[in-house]
């Protein structure tokens, strides 16, 4: 066997779904489109479609917070948390008129996300 194939097919990366996307799939196998017709048209595996048809319920009813499109089972609620803290912040500056860079922004996610375990810790 060829050294690159192997690597390619050990070295695929996993391809995470939005929700949106996840939302459309479920409706349109809703509406009759056949599983193998939705793996194609979506360039996923079939396994992948019915573990999100499985999972359609869950799917439903999750509102995400806002700016995300892809829910992580990594994701807890210290994460939700420190991000509404985090968002608070930004406004508020953004409402003060004062200039905000990334830099900034990630220093005071640390800061935060940090206050965040230290309370989670106390529980």
């Amino acid at each position: 066997m060829d050294r690159k194939k192997v690597c390619e097919k050990s070295c695929a990366k996993k391809k995470m779904m939005s929700i949106e996307l996840k939302r459309e799939i479920i409706e349109k196998h809703e509406q009759g489109v056949r599983v193998v017709d939705l793996s194609r048209q979506y360039g996923r595996s079939t396994s992948m479609i019915c573990t999100v048809l499985k999972q359609k319920e869950s799917i439903k009813s999750v509102t995400p917070d806002k700016g995300l499109t892809i829910i992580s089972k990594l994701r807890t609620s210290l994460h939700e948390n420190m991000e509404k803290l985090l968002m608070v912040w930004v406004t508020e500056k953004q409402l003060q008129g004062d200039t905000l860079t990334q830099t900034i922004i990630c220093e005071k996610a640390r800061g935060e996300s940090e206050k965040v375990q230290v309370k989670a810790r106390k529980m």
